[in-house]
């Protein structure tokens, strides 16, 4: 059970609603379910960073925003917070979540013949206040636990009443949820206390241990990769990242954890000294990765079975490093059929083959051990992804598989502690690599990926720094920045970055990994890189999010703050801002602050006007200053302020700037470093007065523009 930590600490909101979303769908059904069956034995990993997040939601200290915005009153929904509900009221499973409710359905039809080459505006313009109230029922009522669904009254009303929902219904729901929440944790420690399940944990914010050991492993599977602009060696970081998870597990199930799931199943000779001095007593990790430690091949006969049964059905011991730690290999075909095939069969079909398979794998390992024994064979799987797109969110299946499995005489479920109890086959070491083709591609192996580790590399060196200078007053914001990296080290950020993983939400992950470092840059006291304001992102367009217009002539307005003459500027290139795009951390979620961005050239300056939703004088009278960040080879940042009614201005020293209606700014291109014909960037911040940036436009790309060379004008010339 597992997911990344939302959570902008600077601000307290959390940015995406999973945690809360699986909670009251998956997270406590889960673990509840086994109480119908006594005897089966389950092993539940409970991620750190999950757990302190649900904890948060449980007792109404977390906040995201498809929350405030599903509760507020749907007639008092601002024209953008309507245009929220729309476009992101609808991220479910359509077949299992959306299309058996005729009214959820209905409104997504809605949104889609209306929204044909429409904007998100446009769409959200045909809906009415009762379509937006039954929708901010609908987009949470589909992910309420199956449970509620066969048993409660209060949810069974709610689907019977289908439409046409009241704000007393959402009250109703709100209860529910704030129910299902409270309920997740206390069921996972009365099942771990009536001994049917183990909890197990992982690195607390889901780290790749064995990155963060040395990012130079992954050259042992891909010798020729490029790599991140500086090598990452931080075991202290693993380390830490593992006693954190033991004493947060300790804490909320009053003991200790015996097993680990390395993120991912991320193994290396590195982090197995690391784990057992956390304590440790067994990991797991992929099939394949066995294989290949081992030198060997698994394969499978016609019918999927097993043709090596006798090795990899039992647990090992890794040594290495003066260290040692049971290891058990999941059996990657049989976990996968659960998580990725069986969705589409009925639940007594998926539970008769798969009880058959784990039979017949079992008798094939008794004939071909020596002594008789039994084989162990472990079954791992993503705990929550999967129900989705399973008929009544799984449950018929796991209730026909949970029966067959507590009944079947040659069958007996076993705690992966039980499991690994009796390993005595050791491993002189480890093949590095993660449950996914044994190797750690998906974490660094795209160039936006070791754009990030390269950031991150930059961050902990400038903490490393900023702790060995720091005096007694800094440790509070030191301790805060070093949270911001441990987050930042997470798996979540590279899982999305690259060609391997979308989806909707690309960019509020990478801009989330992105906030973190920077709020580390900030409460270390040091200049945030401009890079960190930029996009990781260069496999996929940024949809979305408005164009540029490029300069088409050469022009010379007047520096004074006014909009002179309609021709002053005409030619000059073009970026408007959306109405809800370019905030770096917006709290208030008042409407961006700037409107428009003009630049262009004549041959020696490059001139910039930038335009608010008001006078842009009165913007700086409130105290905020608006930077023009130059990022040419002479890069530099001109920044304009109010200061006691007189304009401030601090950048490059030939700069002419004028604020009023509009701020208008001229710079020297030999001051900035850039040639004719050459390409420069700008971007646009707003911060408050304290200095913390609020806004930057554009938001994910910075504007790009080429110097006008000899031949501008004949290329552009028209009649």
């Amino acid at each position: 059970m597992h997911q990344p930590f939302y959570q902008d600490l600077a601000t307290g909101e959390h940015v995406l609603p999973w945690v809360r979303l699986h909670a009251i769908k998956d997270y406590w059904g889960m673990v509840a379910l086994l109480r119908e069956f006594p005897a089966v034995k389950v092993t539940f990993n409970l991620v750190p960073s999950l757990l302190v997040q649900l904890d948060s939601f449980a007792r109404e200290q977390a906040r995201d925003r498809h929350l405030d915005i599903g509760l507020k009153p749907a007639d008092a929904l601002s024209a953008e917070e309507r245009e929220f509900c729309v476009e992101e009221f609808f991220h479910a499973h359509r077949p299992r979540m959306i299309d058996p409710y005729p009214r959820y359905a209905e409104l997504l039809v809605k949104r889609q013949q209306n929204g044909v080459g429409l904007s998100v505006r446009s769409q959200a313009a045909s809906f009415s206040t009762e379509d937006l109230r039954d929708l901010q029922v609908w987009h949470k009522l589909a992910w309420i636990d199956p449970y509620y669904f066969d048993r409660d009254d209060r949810i069974r009303a709610l689907v019977a009443k289908g439409r046409l929902f009241t704000e007393q219904d959402k009250a109703t729901l709100r209860a529910v949820e704030l129910e299902l929440l409270r309920r997740v944790i206390p069921e996972y420690r009365d099942a771990a206390e009536r001994g049917q399940v183990e909890l197990s944990t992982s690195p607390f914010y889901h780290p790749i241990l064995p990155l963060l050991c040395d990012t130079d492993v992954y050259l042992r599977t891909h010798p020729s990769s490029r790599m991140p602009r500086e090598r990452f060696r931080r075991p202290d970081d693993a380390a830490e990242q593992l006693l954190r998870s033991v004493k947060l597990h300790e804490r909320f199930f009053g003991r200790r954890p015996v097993g680990v799931w390395p993120s991912e199943g991320s193994v290396s000779d590195a982090m197995v000294p690391l784990a057992a001095a956390a304590g440790f007593g067994w990991m797991a990790t992929d099939e394949l990765i066995l294989a290949r430690t081992l030198g060997a091949t698994f394969s499978r006969d016609g019918h999927g079975h097993l043709e090596q049964p006798e090795r990899l059905y039992l647990p090992y011991v890794v040594r290495t490093g003066g260290a040692s730690i049971a290891c058990a290999f999941r059996d990657h075909v049989l976990s996968d059929l659960i998580g990725f095939t069986y969705a589409g069969w009925s639940a007594d079909s998926a539970a008769d083959d798969f009880v058959g398979r784990i039979v017949e794998a079992g008798r094939r390992f008794r004939a071909r051990s020596s002594g008789g024994e039994d084989a162990f064979i472990p079954i791992i799987l993503d705990g929550e992804n999967a129900w989705e797109h399973f008929e009544g969110g799984g449950r018929p299946f796991l209730r026909a598989l949970y029966g067959r499995l507590e009944r079947h005489p040659e069958l007996r479920t076993v705690t992966m502690s039980d499991g690994c109890a009796d390993a005595v086959q050791e491993l002189p070491g480890i093949f590095p690599g993660s449950w996914i083709d044994a190797n750690f591609y998906i974490w660094i192996g795209h160039a936006d990926d070791q754009r990030a580790w390269s950031q991150v590399a930059d961050a902990r060196d400038a903490l490393a720094e900023a702790e060995a200078s720091a005096s007694a007053a800094s440790q509070t914001n030191l301790a805060a920045a070093r949270e911001e990296v441990l987050i930042a080290e997470g798996s979540d950020w590279c899982w999305w970055y690259g060609d391997d993983h979308s989806s909707e939400h690309d960019l509020a992950f990478d801009e989330l990994f992105r906030l973190h470092l920077r709020n580390a840059y900030r409460l270390m006291g040091r200049p945030i890189p401009d890079e960190l304001y930029e996009t990781n992102i260069s496999t996929l367009p940024i949809t979305g999010h408005a164009a540029q217009s490029q300069p088409s002539m050469l022009i010379a307005p007047t520096i004074d703050g006014q909009e002179t003459s309609y021709f002053e500027w005409l030619g000059a290139g073009l970026y408007e801002v959306p109405t809800t795009a370019g905030a770096m951390h917006q709290a208030d979620r008042r409407p961006p602050r700037i409107a428009a961005i003009r630049f262009g050239c004549d041959r020696e300056r490059l001139f910039v006007r930038i335009d608010g939703p008001g006078p842009i004088q009165d913007l700086l009278a409130e105290g905020y200053q608006v930077a023009v960040r130059f990022n040419g080879t002479g890069g530099s940042t001109l920044t304009v302020r109010a200061d006691v009614g007189r304009l401030s201005v601090s950048g490059p020293g030939t700069a002419v700037v004028a604020a009023d209606r509009v701020l208008e700014a001229s710079v020297r291109l030999d001051e900035l470093g850039v040639a004719a014909g050459h390409p420069m960037a700008l971007v646009v911040t707003v911060s408050d007065a304290s200095g913390a940036g609020i806004e930057r436009h554009p938001a994910h790309r910075p504007i790009q523009l080429v110097t006008p060379d000899a031949a501008f004008e004949s290329r552009n010339w028209r009649a």
